[in-house]
């Protein structure tokens, strides 16, 4: 497992919008620094603007978010540009900014930043997968605090799990951005979901060390449209035949510092 890597760094400047590749990034004790730093509030209930609801956010994946200046440690995080379907853009510091949005959400809404108040976010359960529970309802979570993320602070799936699901699912598009990572590990000469036998480890990544706290349970989100990418329940069926419903880990932070791509990662036992 020595020769494990990082393979791609993905952040994502506002939560269930399509995010940046990055060469590198520092991960702080909340993640990787500017990850979900901006989220969309629904002004009616309060709770996040989440992908997970298409029922009630159909199109987030059809807004892209990036930052306009480098985003420094230690620094004020910066304004962020959100561009529309329409191929319109924003800044966050635009005053305008959330009358613009509420128009093209078709939903009151407004941007804002993580504060300590608790931040609830609802998913919806789809109706065509029938190994699921509560098909077709809708559940409600709450995100860490001081944060917009859904578990924990970093999320992490293997080139070994891709490509095994892709055997497994052959007639779909097993794409990583489908399952909005922040760090891809390439794991080579394995072929099965790796990440489950890391629940409880320890993986060092030059001076950042993480802490896998849980298997990632997959929702909606890996069967939507994005891009080029088409609908696809079979994503999501195949992930709860094959994995129970997992695919990837999440991780807290044990030891921040800076990560990038190509560095070699070491797996500790459990503590």
């Amino acid at each position: 497992m020595a020769s494990a890597k990082v393979a791609s760094i993905w952040r994502y400047p506002v939560k269930s919008m399509i995010g940046e590749e990055l060469n590198a990034c520092e991960i702080t004790d909340k993640g990787l620094l500017g990850d979900r730093a901006y989220g969309v509030i629904d002004h009616e209930t309060g709770k996040l603007a989440n992908a997970k609801n298409p029922k009630k956010w159909p199109n987030m994946f059809q807004y892209r978010a990036n930052f306009i200046d480098p985003l420094i440690k230690g620094a004020s995080i910066p304004p962020v540009r959100i561009t529309f379907p329409s191929g319109r853009s924003i800044i966050s510091t635009d005053k305008n900014k959330n009358e613009l949005l509420s128009n093209s959400l078709n939903r009151k809404v407004h941007l804002s930043i993580p504060s300590t108040i608790d931040r609830q976010f609802e998913g919806y359960i789809p109706e065509e997968i029938e190994e699921l529970d509560n098909k077709g309802s809708i559940f409600t979570k709450t995100s860490p605090e001081g944060t917009f993320f859904d578990i924990d602070m970093v999320h992490i799936i293997t080139t070994s799990t891709i490509n095994y699901l892709r055997k497994l699912a052959p007639e779909s598009r097993i794409e990583p951005r489908r399952f909005r990572p922040n760090l891809i590990i390439e794991v080579p000469d394995t072929d099965a979901f790796i990440e489950n036998e890391w629940v409880g480890k320890t993986l060092t990544i030059g001076n950042v060390q993480l802490k896998v706290s849980q298997e990632t349970k997959r929702c909606v989100m890996t069967t939507l449209a994005q891009g080029d990418l088409t609908k696809d329940p079979n994503v999501l069926r195949s992930i709860v035949r094959n994995n129970a419903g997992s695919f990837g880990v999440y991780a807290s932070v044990v030891k921040p510092g800076r990560v990038n791509i190509g560095d070699t990662i070491e797996i500790s036992p459990n503590f």
